[in-house]
């Protein structure tokens, strides 16, 4: 039997065993796409005749490893990812069967860093934000040299900031939150040195390595995939800074207020132009084999893609969304519903 031939057969038998347990959409992925998908999710059981999907909040890369892990019910259905997927969670979906996925941009955020409303009002450039919290910084004012940090308190780092202590509360590396600041702020910062700059042409692992890599030693303080708990945190200490989704800096305004990034405020605006530096886009991963015979995934799917959900006046934007353009849009809703398969050579692609 051909081996195209086997892996039909063994999809066929992992649902014929399972599908009747399971008539709900399991989704897992992103906390920064959660709140979204779970407005959806609640919209689309209310009016839909399916039940309401059952969504976990895993993270970017807890959602991937999980969708990436197989095909039959006890796998999810759909993974949300504050970052697009990377090539080699590709290549393990691949080696494990899954090989039909659809890619569901869904709008923008921008990652905000804020502290309580009592702290001091905070202006930071990238390269105050790479100093401060890489693992390795200069050694010399080129950049040519590194050394661990050894920087403690703020002006350390910009003698214009005040002389208080580095306490920055964010997500763990299984974010997409996480991925994203590490690219957009800190590798951004790094590369306003010279050196740094230069280490990418000759030794880009190294540069990656160096250049990506959080500080390990205190200052930076993992808080798990809850970002409430960041909140509390902040609100307990004025003067620690917290990393999130513009979504949830835009809930939590009575209690905490943004830093300006390099002049600029994650607001809706700057965000969506891309004048606020520290912008990304927003995903969900659909599991092709799994839409003919897990109830509702197409209509969940035709629901977040459609205008009234992430369009310019869609019901996500006043939930802290910030839209595609949209022909972007229109786009995404149309390989949404015809399950368009998800094309690798896109993956460098911002």
């Amino acid at each position: 039997m051909k081996k195209s031939s086997l892996a039909i057969v063994a999809l066929a038998f992992a649902f014929s065993t399972e599908s009747i347990a399971r008539d709900q959409i399991k989704i897992v992925g992103s906390s920064t796409v959660y709140p979204f998908a779970t407005v959806v999710a609640e919209r689309f059981g209310k009016t839909s005749g399916f039940k309401t999907p059952v969504i976990e909040s895993t993270g970017s890369g807890g959602g991937l490893k999980l969708f990436c892990k197989g095909l039959g019910t006890e796998h999810p259905d759909i993974t949300n990812a504050s970052r697009r997927i990377k090539s080699k969670e590709v290549k393990k979906c691949s080696k494990n069967g899954v090989t039909d996925i659809t890619e569901i941009k869904v709008g923008f955020d921008g990652i905000a860093m804020a502290n309580a409303k009592s702290g001091p009002m905070l202006e930071l450039s990238l390269k105050d934000i790479y100093l401060a919290l890489a693992k390795d910084v200069p050694a010399d004012p080129e950049g040519n040299t590194v050394k661990p940090n050894p920087y403690k308190m703020w002006n350390e780092v910009n003698s214009a900031l005040p002389a208080a202590p580095i306490v920055v509360i964010g997500p763990p590396p299984t974010s997409g939150t996480r991925d994203a600041f590490n690219e957009l702020a800190i590798e951004r910062g790094c590369k306003k040195f010279p050196g740094r700059k230069a280490l990418k042409k000759k030794d880009k692992k190294l540069y990656k390595s160096q250049c990506r890599s959080v500080r390990e030693d205190g200052p930076y303080v993992e808080a798990g995939e809850n970002d409430n708990l960041i909140i509390e945190k902040l609100v307990a200490d004025p003067g620690a800074l917290g990393v999130f989704g513009y979504s949830f800096l835009d809930q939590n305004r009575d209690k905490v207020k943004a830093a300006k990034v390099d002049g600029v405020f994650p607001e809706f605006e700057a965000i969506s132009s891309g004048k606020y530096p520290v912008s990304r886009s927003l995903f969900f991963y659909i599991k092709n084999a799994h839409a003919s015979v897990i109830p509702g995934i197409k209509e969940y799917v035709r629901e977040f893609t459609s205008a009234k959900a992430i369009g310019s006046d869609g019901y996500l934007v006043s939930k802290g969304l910030i839209p595609l353009g949209e022909s972007e849009r229109a786009q995404f809703e149309k390989d949404g519903k015809n399950l368009a398969k998800f094309d690798g050579k896109v993956l460098n692609k911002k």
